[in-house]
């Protein structure tokens, strides 16, 4: 079973812009169930249809599949619960890791999260100096759960 093992962390400077080049995401969710999601994302040029598990610690099964962009754009619009989210999102590697930065724009706007994917829960990692507290497992800051309550709502 495919599954995703990844730590969150709060923001706490701009350090990590020096390293960074973002693309746009736009998403939505089908289902913001806690044991389940399904999100439809577009990023860039490409399109995407997620489902995620319940969390067990930092892991979940994850399965994602590339699809036509317009078939997105149609699901996005019709079908995901609103508001979406959009972002940009940041990649880049530091200390041996790859991390990925969200700066959220429309509802949640001033927000910004970075996640870093490591291959089990014990790996160690060394943070960066722009790393602020971690937001692991809690759940206000799953984008599923940006939908139902957005960051200016905070």
């Amino acid at each position: 079973m495919p599954t995703e093992t990844e730590r969150k962390f709060l923001v706490k400077s701009d350090e990590w812009r020096k390293k960074a080049k973002g693309i746009s995401y736009r998403q939505g969710y089908l289902s913001t169930k806690v044991a389940r999601t399904v999100r439809v994302r577009i990023a860039g040029e490409k399109a995407y249809i997620t489902i995620k598990g319940k969390n067990k610690g930092a892991s979940r099964a994850e399965y994602e599949y590339e699809i036509p962009v317009p078939d997105a754009t149609e699901m996005l619009e019709n079908l995901c619960k609103k508001p979406l989210v959009e972002k940009k999102r940041y990649t880049f590697k530091q200390n041996g890791v790859t991390w990925e930065v969200d700066e959220f724009e429309g509802d949640n706007e001033g927000l910004i999260v970075a996640e870093v994917e490591i291959e089990d829960e014990n790996q160690e990692i060394k943070s960066p100096n722009w790393i602020g507290k971690e937001v692991t497992g809690i759940t206000q800051y799953y984008n599923s759960s940006l939908v139902k309550k957005p960051f200016s709502k905070w």
